[in-house]
């Protein structure tokens, strides 16, 4: 009587592996290759690189990218807003944040409640201090940020005791 024969079939080698998957994956590869020439042509490969390898040269590889009209608008806008920020005292922007925070977090449980305002209860709120001191607070934000506007404009009528004040 015929014995039946034991068959083990061979295991692919690692490049036979390999060429199975990339004949099943061509067209993802060959979209990946295209996003890396991409990114390879326009530089972003190479600030990648830099900012993992710890940053040496990744200032002038930025600047590279940057160039141009959108560059030179991107880096001066950025420049001013640092400028900006540098101007402003640490803690009033600390004293305001805390105040956005709890104004926010007050106005979040007010709609949580589904409350509305009615014109009663708005003439009631003018009363109420806390208002009072907030929308003095926004009115003299609106007052500064109107008078920046006119003198950089060039419109700044001199009046009376002008430079007592501190005008």
């Amino acid at each position: 009587m015929a014995k039946p024969l034991e068959f083990t079939p061979r295991t692919p080698t690692a490049q036979e592996k390999l060429r199975s998957e990339v004949e099943d994956s061509t067209d993802a590869l060959l979209e990946g290759l295209y996003l890396l020439r991409q990114l390879h042509e326009h530089g972003v490969l190479d600030v990648a690189g830099k900012t993992v390898r710890g940053g040496e040269g990744l200032i002038a590889s930025l600047l590279h990218i940057t160039g141009g009209e959108s560059g030179t608008t991107l880096l001066r806008n950025a420049t001013e807003l640092g400028k900006t920020l540098a101007a402003l005292d640490p803690r009033e922007v600390g004293i305001l944040g805390s105040a956005i925070t709890t104004g926010v977090n007050e106005g979040a449980r007010h709609v949580a409640a589904g409350k509305g305002v009615g014109l009663g209860e708005l003439m009631g709120l003018l009363k109420d201090r806390d208002v009072q001191v907030a929308l003095g607070a926004l009115f003299a934000v609106l007052k500064g940020a109107g008078r920046a506007l006119r003198e950089a404009n060039g419109d700044v009528p001199t009046t009376a005791n002008q430079s007592e004040v501190g005008r």
